[in-house]
């Protein structure tokens, strides 16, 4: 593994621990040459995706650029950095299992925005609000309707 600082790439594991709920494996490096410590991660990949994008390119599937946009969505919310990531695999893993190689955008957006829902309704809204291209305030409000209950006729 090349050190991301000097990029001298006989780097050494120091410490390897399961990470994910043992879905990945973390491992702590060191580099000999400057002493720059950083942390990789392992996981298991099933196939390479491909993601089709609504105007019909086709592009590379990168999890670091869902991750990127999850935790953005995430942001300042109150959870815990390995639920994050369990959902993330999850993710992940449900993606591969849908037994395509090309997966298209709307797919991941939708699994995406299930997965925040069940966990966090604010970073579920975000995700939408980008997701689903919110112009106007009123975008947010109709939105956010739909996810209250139904008034009773008792209210």
């Amino acid at each position: 593994m090349r050190c991301p600082f000097c990029g001298n790439i006989d780097t050494q594991v120091k410490d390897s621990r399961p990470a994910e709920d043992h879905i990945a494996i973390r491992r702590r490096r060191a580099c000999p040459a400057c002493g720059g410590r950083f942390t990789t991660y392992e996981r298991v990949q099933l196939r390479d995706l491909v993601v089709i994008k609504k105007n019909n390119k086709r592009e590379e599937f990168d999890r670091d650029k869902l991750e990127r946009s999850i935790r953005i969505a995430l942001q300042k919310r109150p959870l815990d950095p390995e639920r994050i990531d369990q959902m993330i695999s999850g993710i992940v893993r449900r993606l591969e299992s849908l037994g395509e190689v090309d997966v298209h955008s709307d797919k991941i957006g939708e699994i995406v925005m299930e997965s925040l829902a069940r966990i966090d309704t604010v970073a579920y809204v975000r995700f939408a609000s980008v997701y689903k291209n919110f112009q106007e305030a009123d975008d947010f409000e109709d939105f956010v309707q739909e996810l209250r209950p139904p008034k009773s006729d008792d209210e």
